[in-house]
């Protein structure tokens, strides 16, 4: 399904692995749910803010969500540990779970959300 989008930030807000940047999705049953986008390897990657292990957000303070290597996003509640390009749990108590990926696009200097209907449902 194609989808429509949103601008959420401009491609200098979003440094390699650094602060992410906060922002909201709306679901379709009318729920704002908060968002975060990352830069790692040079592509950005963008999931709902929410752990795998309990539904808490994850950055420790705001926009922090990588580790000290910059290898892990994590959540600061738990420990559980994600791979920034992919979301799934690469250990702690995630236990093969993953953050709920948004699709992205970055174009002319801007990052925009794909935002679809099911953009939000469980995968």
């Amino acid at each position: 399904m194609a989808g429509r989008e949103r601008l959420i930030a401009t491609s200098d807000q979003i440094v390699e692995r650094g602060r992410g940047f906060r922002f909201t999705v709306d679901t379709p049953d009318g729920r704002w749910l908060p968002a975060f986008a990352i830069r790692y390897q040079g592509v950005v990657y963008a999931y709902v803010n929410r752990c795998a292990h309990v539904s808490v957000e994850l950055d420790w303070a705001e926009g922090d969500f990588f580790d000290i290597s910059g290898l892990y996003l994590v959540c600061a509640t738990h420990g559980a540990a994600y791979f920034p390009n992919s979301g799934r749990c690469a250990m702690g108590p995630c236990k093969g779970g993953g953050l709920q990926p948004l699709p992205t696009s970055e174009r002319g200097g801007n990052i925009y959300l794909i935002e679809q209907e099911d953009a939000t449902d469980e995968r």
